[in-house]
Order: C-alpha cells, then sequence, then structure tokens
C-alpha cells in the first residue's frame, strides 16, 4: 500500500516536472507557435490560388464485361496511347487510359500553348505538368466519369476541361471501339483488295478482246463457267466471313461450325460441276472440242466474273458492317459541361494555417524539452566533456583546416 502511494506521488512529481518545463519556456512555445502560423498565413496570401474545372460524361457502356480487355488486345498500334498493357477492370478504365494517352495530351498541350505556360523546355516536362492538373475520377457505381483541371486562370481550367472530352471523342472515331467497327474495318480492306483485282480482271479481258476478237462463246460452257465462278466467290466470301468470326469467336461457336459446313457443302457443288466435264480436271484447258482462242476468252471470263461476284459479296458485307457500326456508334455522353470556377480550391489558407499551429505547437514544446535537457547536462561534469568530445568530432571548420594543412604538404613533398 505504502509502495503504491510512493508510486502515485513520484508520477505526480514527474508530470509536476513536465508542467514547470512548459512554464519555464512559454515564451518560445508562444512565438514558434504564432510565428509559424504568420508566416503560413502571410505564404497563403502570397501564393496564386488554384481553379479546379470538372466536367462529367458518361461513356458508352459495353454489352459484354470482357469487351473492353479484347478491345484493347484488338487495337494494334494504337494500343501504345494507353501505355503498357495492364489489365482493366471495368470499360471506363480503357478512356481514362486513352485520355491520359500522349496523343490527347499532345493536343492539349498545343491547343492552350502549355509550353509557355508551363515554362516547359521539353514536351515531356508539359505532359508531367499536364498530367500533375488532370484530376480523373470514376465512380463505380454511376459509371460517371469526372475529368478536373486545375489552374490559375479559372477560364482556361474549365476549357481544358472541355477539351479533353473533345479530344477523347476525337480519338475514339479512329479506333475499332466495338465488334462491327472492327469487321467494318477489316472488310474494308478485303474490298479494296477485291476492287483491284477486279479491274485488273476487266482489263485483260478487254485487252484479249481487243486484241484477238473473240466475243462469243458456245452458250452451254459459258453457263457452267459462270455457275461456277459463281460458287468460287461464295466460297472465297464465305471464307473471309469465316476467317472474321474466328477473330471473335471459339471453334466451338454454333455459327463458325454453321460456316465451316456451308462451305463444305458448296466446294462439294464445285466438285460436281468440275467433274461434268472430264476427268475432274479444269475444264477450261484447251480440248479438241473448244479452239484455243476460245478457252482463253473462257478463263479470262471465268475471271472476271470471279472477281466481279466476289466484289458484290465482299461489298453487301461491308455495308451489313456499316449499318451496325452505326447502330453501336461511340456516344461520349456530357451532361455537366465544365464552367469557370468562382471558388479556389488552392491554396486552402484556414487549414493551412492551423496545421502550421499545431506542427509549431509541438514542434516548440520538443524545443523546450531539448533546451531543458541541454541546460541540465552542462551541469554534469562528465556530460559537459561528452558535449566537448562531440563537438570535436563534428567541428568542420577544424576538419577543413587539417585537409588543407595535408595537402599543402603533399604538395611541398612532390615539389621536393
Amino acid at each position: 500500500m505504502e509502495e503504491n502511494l510512493q508510486k502515485a506521488e513520484d508520477d505526480e512529481i514527474n508530470l509536476l516536472d513536465y508542467l514547470i518545463v512548459l512554464a519555464k519556456h512559454k515564451k518560445i512555445i508562444i512565438y514558434a507557435t504564432l510565428g509559424l502560423m504568420i508566416i503560413t498565413a502571410i505564404y497563403s496570401l502570397i501564393v496564386p490560388p488554384i481553379y479546379k474545372g470538372e466536367t462529367k460524361i458518361l461513356p458508352p457502356q459495353q454489352s459484354s464485361s470482357g469487351m473492353a480487355s479484347q478491345l484493347l488486345s484488338q487495337l494494334g498500334g494504337a494500343a501504345g496511347l494507353v501505355g503498357g498493357v495492364v489489365p482493366m477492370k471495368s470499360p471506363n478504365d480503357l478512356y481514362i487510359g486513352l485520355i491520359k494517352s500522349n496523343t490527347v495530351l499532345d493536343r492539349i498541350i498545343d491547343r492552350f500553348n502549355l509550353m509557355s505556360i508551363y515554362k516547359a523546355r521539353f514536351r515531356s516536362e508539359a505532359r508531367e505538368a499536364l498530367l500533375n492538373n488532370l484530376k480523373v475520377t470514376d465512380d463505380k457505381k454511376s459509371s460517371i466519369i469526372t475529368i478536373g483541371v486545375e489552374d490559375k486562370d479559372p477560364r482556361r481550367a474549365a476549357d481544358m476541361a472541355n477539351a479533353f472530352v473533345e479530344e477523347l471523342r476525337r480519338l475514339t472515331k479512329g479506333l475499332a471501339v466495338s465488334e462491327a467497327s472492327q469487321r467494318r474495318l477489316f472488310f474494308e480492306e478485303q474490298l479494296e483488295d477485291a476492287k483491284k483485282e477486279l479491274v485488273r480482271s476487266e482489263e485483260a479481258m478487254r485487252g484479249f478482246q481487243e486484241k484477238t476478237g473473240a466475243l462469243q462463246i458456245e452458250g452451254q460452257a459459258k453457263a457452267v463457267i459462270e455457275s461456277m465462278a459463281q460458287l468460287r466467290a461464295q466460297i472465297a466470301a464465305r471464307e473471309v466471313e469465316l476467317r472474321v468470326m474466328r477473330t471473335y469467336s471459339t471453334e466451338n461457336n454454333p455459327d463458325v461450325k454453321k460456316a465451316e459446313a456451308a462451305i463444305s457443302g458448296m466446294r462439294a457443288e464445285l466438285n460436281k460441276l468440275e467433274k461434268r466435264k472430264g476427268d475432274g480436271h479444269d475444264p477450261l484447258m484447251p480440248t479438241g472440242r473448244m479452239p484455243e482462242v476460245g478457252t482463253e476468252y473462257i478463263r479470262k471470263l471465268r475471271d472476271l466474273k470471279f472477281h466481279e461476284t466476289l466484289y458484290e459479296l465482299l461489298f453487301k458485307q461491308y455495308e451489313a458492317a456499316k449499318l451496325d457500326e452505326g447502330k453501336d456508334a461511340t456516344v461520349i455522353q456530357t451532361f455537366d459541361k465544365a464552367e469557370p470556377p468562382e471558388l479556389r480550391i488552392k491554396p486552402k489558407r484556414t487549414q493551412m494555417v492551423m496545421i502550421a499551429g499545431v506542427v509549431g505547437f509541438f514542434l516548440s514544446i520538443f524545443a523546450a524539452f531539448f533546451l531543458e535537457y541541454m541546460e541540465k547536462s552542462s551541469l554534469n561534469p562528465e556530460n559537459r566533456e561528452r558535449f566537448n568530445t562531440l563537438k570535436g568530432y563534428i567541428d568542420l571548420k577544424k576538419e577543413y583546416l587539417k585537409l588543407q594543412e595535408l595537402i599543402r604538404r603533399r604538395s611541398k613533398e612532390r615539389a621536393l
């Protein structure tokens, strides 16, 4: 019982000792706290205000959760715009990556002359400064993307936020952002090749007719050749369609199997037509029943009909893909357009002064106890000797003079 009372008395004495130290150095605590608060208040008044312009957009939502990752893998060279390959959590991650891409950043930099405003020597410095001022957030519940831009000029902050939306729309127009647009691009390339081949066949036929004057062939042979040309063109078109389907479907897809079965059926029909002309070889090769000129004419007619039919089939597929692309067009909706903000977001003067007061208060308390410790330690002879030893080790001026003397001696020795 007596020990507990003695311990409580010691604790009370220690607490009183702390209060005595604080009271002894109260001026340091008060002046340091108030001084830091005043300096912070003056600094907050000198620092130029920063405004933030914000706009909110609703990007198109994909019907499939895996569409965004599939899109990124199929963008090819354009995937470099969104930086490294990273797993996306939602379709919105793709559009956030496009907003922060170098293509969009460079357009904003050139549009607002940010190289001069940010006083950047290199474009990479301007991009980094713009990214620091760009604040893009994604609301996972509503799928709304908020684009905010911080700037000293409130009008420019709002204009830059709206410009990011415009540049995002401009960028997405040139990218395949849906399955329909991917099919349209594929058929567009195939159609261009088919058109070139058709023009080449037409010119070959015209040259042959001008050279030989062959204008008619046997009607039955012509009908057979036309049927074979149409079948071959249909097979080629079906094969193109099958390659397109395989870019976004697996081999077990019912549509893929159906297309493969259709191609097999058409090939069997083509084999039947070819076998009607003898031993299964090309029926247009020279035989005793067909003059050499007629054979050459039919061969060129076959190529012409083949490319005509192929072009027509690919053109229909291309038009269908364009209609589908129009239905799935990328529409980025803006429902809160950025306007020049009236209030600044930085600096938050009251918050800065309060934080400075708290930091100054605790630092001054630490300084008060440190001074008290130094004062008591200086009265102890052992501690005084330790302080002198420590001071000798950290006396930079003395060490510098020793180093100069050593250099001077070595210089003399080398001279001798």
